[in-house]
């Protein structure tokens, strides 16, 4: 754990050292809410309240995604990633001290969203929702954050960038994000339950609302999860298989 921390200390400062990469995992959400929530919604309390949990499914997505995704990949171009990987600690420090620095990321990402939702929208939630919210975004990041991960040791830093990108879209619009629970299309409706975008916004629903997920999505979240975790860990294998063999 000592290592891990290390490790976790090493990619924040990596971050800091370069805001535009903090400013852009925050910038999409937030803007989405100045355009999106606060006119057509803000005045709603309900609605709001909604808007923000699917906003705040949004930042996770966009930190997680693009910061492994996009950042796995340019360091394995670096030449200070393969000598890392041949230190004798293994691979589980950086990648846990990877995923501990990316949740600090996705926490800071909320920042703006949480604050406009709060001065500039009708959104409540109480102390206990509040603190349930911030537990299910840590449960919520674990499916996008293998996603980057797959993206990241699978391809080069140009094509991961692109490929984020053709993903990001789809599974944001395709699992309802930027509707009500309610209010989506009908195809909307037909698939978004079997993306992970739908199951990680229910659980946002679920802790600040009185929304119940449903067993379809829930399920499927899960299947992601563990369907992720296989091809993080195979593009990783496959990764070191090429590079230092």
């Amino acid at each position: 754990m000592p290592l891990a921390l290390v490790h976790a200390r090493y990619h924040l400062l990596e971050i800091i050292r370069v805001p535009v990469a903090v400013v852009g995992s925050a910038f999409f959400p937030a803007a989405s809410m100045l355009f999106f929530v606060v006119p057509f919604a803000g005045d709603d309390p309900t609605g709001a309240t909604y808007a923000t949990a699917a906003m705040v499914t949004f930042a996770v997505m966009t930190a997680n995604i693009f910061q492994y995704g996009v950042g796995v990949a340019e360091d394995r171009d670096q030449p200070w990633n393969p000598y890392t990987r041949t230190l004798p600690t293994g691979p589980a420090p950086r990648l846990t001290g990877r995923i501990l620095a990316g949740l600090v990321l996705t926490y800071v990402s909320m920042i703006p969203v949480v604050v406009i939702a709060a001065v500039a929208t009708e959104a409540r939630v109480s102390a206990l929702q509040f603190l349930l919210g911030l537990g299910a975004v840590a449960v919520i990041s674990v499916p996008f954050t293998l996603l980057g991960l797959t993206i990241g040791y699978a391809l080069p830093s140009k094509a991961a960038i692109v490929v984020a990108q053709v993903i990001f879209f789809p599974l944001a619009f395709g699992g309802g994000l930027l509707s009500g629970p309610d209010d989506a299309p009908g195809f909307i409706k037909a698939i978004a339950p079997y993306l992970p975008t739908r199951g990680a916004v229910e659980l946002i629903w679920a802790a600040g609302t009185d929304f119940r997920p449903g067993t379809l999505s829930l399920v499927m979240l899960g299947v992601w999860v563990l369907v992720l975790a296989a091809a993080a860990g195979w593009a990783y294998r496959r990764d070191e298989g090429r590079r230092f063999t």
